[in-house]
């Protein structure tokens, strides 16, 4: 029997929140965060841990835009780290549409029944793994992450949360496109994914970090543009075309 119940129906925790903004310490409480508003909440283990910055965390940044056209208002990563830590984390990892709360003292993941002990890691005590819908401060839905041993993800994921809000709603493509500066083939290319809706992001090929070998390594072409949408390789502008006239 799982040692987590879920608190679908019940309202939130009432907790302040210490967070570090703009130099500045700024009280953030349960009610800034979730009063008349649908938020996503997905809970983790701890900032830098290797499936909260690989996937959980990625993904629901690059969901939002999709969250967003189904009715949700924010989308909220909640850790039980310090603010400079979550803060730090922020910084180096795509979040830019999430927003990222310390519960630095474990009070909103003990009020949630999810503060763990996690000292075998060296960890101390932390959050277990969750996602839920809140509603005016009230959960309408859970997802929790079995109570196994080690760190499960398997169902507080992004897409897990999108099939539940709307299992008709489409996950926008994604793309990686490889040029270099003032190559119109380029240019042409970057112009038909956004007509076609694609989001891409680009990797300019130079003397540093990114080269031509590098290029040749992942595409086996020394020619710009090369684009991969969705992992699969596309090739070429013309090769572009063709993918999307199909």
């Amino acid at each position: 029997m799982s040692r987590f119940i879920s608190k679908e129906g019940q309202k939130v925790p009432n907790v302040i929140f210490r967070t570090r903004q703009n130099n500045e310490w700024v009280n953030v409480s349960t009610d800034d965060l979730f009063k008349g508003k649908t938020v996503i909440v997905f809970s983790l283990p701890g900032a830098f841990t290797p499936t909260c910055s690989s996937a959980h965390l990625p993904r629901y940044n690059e969901l939002a835009g999709t969250f967003a056209a189904n009715g949700v208002d924010s989308i909220v990563c909640m850790s039980v780290n310090d603010t400079f830590v979550m803060n730090a984390w922020g910084e180096d990892q795509e979040a830019n549409n999430v927003t990222l709360i310390p519960d630095g003292n474990g009070e909103f993941s003990e009020g949630m029944g999810m503060l763990v002990d996690k000292s075998d890691l060296g960890f101390g005590m932390r959050s277990w793994r969750y996602s839920m819908l809140v509603k005016d401060g009230t959960i309408e839905k859970m997802f929790i992450e079995p109570d196994v041993a080690g760190d499960p993800f398997e169902v507080s994921d992004a897409d897990t949360m999108l099939k539940y809000i709307n299992s008709e709603a489409q996950a926008p493509k994604a793309a990686t496109i490889f040029t270099k500066p003032g190559c119109p083939f380029c240019a042409k290319a970057k112009e038909n994914l956004t007509k076609a809706g694609i989001h891409y992001e680009e990797i300019t090929i130079s003397n540093a970090d990114v080269t031509s070998r590098t290029l040749r390594a992942i595409a086996n072409a020394n020619t710009v543009p090369q684009i991969f949408i969705e992992g699969q390789y596309i090739g070429g502008s013309d090769d572009l075309e063709k993918f999307l006239a199909k």
